[in-house]
């Protein structure tokens, strides 16, 4: 049996303490340690707003796109909040993420956590 090889967090909170202590934390450390091999980020929900609204998390997740970590937002939240722009100019892949989830969580090769 493979082990898995890739992590997805799927940040869908809106508390900017729950992403710097919990989501960003671990999923930078995850590629800078390579306790991965492959390391995505999906802005979800309340957090893609949070994401455009703060320029410390804006650095943060700079720095985890310069480390290697694939970013992606939803696109039907990131419309909702009017925020598309602001994700895409900080080099964030936006996209309709619902099957792309769905074929993340069918994948034996990878592991998913929600934050």
């Amino acid at each position: 049996m493979n082990q898995p090889n890739k992590l997805v967090v799927v940040w869908t909170n809106g508390d900017k303490e729950v992403a710097i202590r919990m989501a960003f934390m671990y999923t930078l450390n995850s590629k800078l340690k390579e306790w991965w091999n492959e390391v995505s980020l999906i802005v979800w929900g309340p957090s893609a707003k949070l994401l455009a609204e703060d320029t410390m998390l804006q650095e943060y997740v700079g720095k985890m796109k310069e480390a290697g970590v694939e970013l992606l937002a939803c696109k039907a939240c990131a419309d909702s909040y009017g925020v598309t722009e602001v994700l895409e100019n900080m080099g964030i892949i936006v996209e309709y993420t619902g099957l792309v989830l769905t074929e993340f969580l069918k994948d034996e090769n990878i592991r998913v956590i929600t934050v």
